[in-house]
């Protein structure tokens, strides 16, 4: 196996730095689209709901792998535009609200985009005092602070923004000399950055493949529903997801997690056993784990009715849901263990 970490580094930057809010991931996936359509004998589609499919296929097909990995990220919506020139928001995926606060932002708004800063409405302490510390952190405290001249509601709808308008926020995107990326997205960005390093490889490398594998490109992950629209061929899918680092979870931002459970329940045990016999025989770094607040693609589409196996895999990244970090060593892990598992 021979990855190409540049090219995964620099397409897991590329991918972090355009907004993809759930619901608005139309540039992005016409980003991923471009970076293979010249590629010959390549099938690329998409499903009902713009979720991008890249199809290899097999030399026998006995079974027809999807993997999937989700390219919408956390974000919000205006929900109204308040009589001081702030926006109040709505929450588009499951953070918590305290992990927003002072970030910027941009509103997404009749082809503009408008910068700005998520702030406390009580935010100054030398105006406010003590009730900055004491202020829950919810929709009704929170707001956006354009970066406009604009002193009422008049003023912002002449900016052109309006209630729905979409709002992303900045990923502040580091890598380290030390390996570490640290950025907002990294759930599912660097899942997706694997994936899309394997299809270059197995492209680059002319490797057959022994069955159909369609690659994925979900982008309503984080609202519940990202694979109900699978390849309908699929027999077993394969979600790339971020593994989960912190308190008595067994992951690492070194390894690749082989998740074994979830809250939707436990994911097949065969597929789990044949990911842990390929990270032993190739001495790859892995932790099995269970993760009791997550959810997936692969969960997604068992309950969406699929008859199908499903496993999760991805790499450790700390802080899910907020500022995130992982290291180089858990994507390269990640990718030896799924072009392993694809090409056995």
């Amino acid at each position: 196996m021979f990855c190409r970490e540049n090219f995964l580094l620099k397409i897991l930057v590329d991918l972090l730095q355009i907004p993809s809010v759930t619901g608005d991931t139309e540039k992005i996936i016409e980003y991923i689209k471009e970076q293979f359509i010249t590629y010959p004998n390549l099938i690329i589609s998409k499903n009902q709901k713009g979720g991008l499919i890249i199809t290899l296929d097999g030399t026998q097909n006995e079974k027809v792998i999807t993997v999937s990995g989700h390219v919408d990220t956390l974000g919000a919506m205006v929900n109204s535009i308040k009589g001081n020139g702030n926006l109040e928001i709505a929450q588009i995926g499951g953070y918590d609200w305290n992990s927003i606060e002072g970030e910027n932002c941009i509103v997404h708004s009749a082809g503009r985009e408008i910068t700005g800063t998520i702030i406390l409405t009580k935010g100054s302490t030398h105006v406010f005092g003590g009730e900055t510390s004491k202020t829950i952190r919810d929709q009704s405290s929170l707001e956006v602070r354009l970066d406009e001249n604009v002193k009422n509601k008049e003023d912002v709808e002449k900016l052109g923004i309006r209630v729905g308008d979409f709002i992303s926020f900045d990923p502040r995107t580091v890598i380290t000399p030390s390996g570490y990326i640290k950025s907002r997205h990294l759930d599912d960005k660097a899942g997706v950055a694997v994936i899309l390093t394997v299809v270059k490889d197995l492209l680059e490398n002319n490797t057959s493949l022994k069955n159909r594998v369609h690659f994925f490109i979900s982008n309503y992950e984080e609202v519940g529903h990202g694979s109900s629209g699978i390849p309908t061929d699929t027999t077993e899918i394969i979600a790339v997801d971020m593994g989960v680092v912190g308190g008595n979870q067994q992951g690492s931002e070194h390894h690749v997690s082989i998740c074994a459970k979830d809250s939707s329940g436990p994911y097949d045990l065969n597929i789990r056993k044949e990911f842990v016999s390929i990270c032993e025989k190739l001495n790859i770094p892995y932790k099995i784990d269970i993760y009791p607040y997550y959810g997936s693609d692969a969960s997604a589409a068992l309950r969406a009715g699929h008859n199908i196996k499903a496993g999760l895999i991805g790499p450790g990244v700390a802080n899910s849901h907020g500022y995130e970090r992982t290291h180089k060593d858990a994507l390269l892990a990640t990718f030896n263990l799924l072009y392993a598992y694809l090409t056995q």
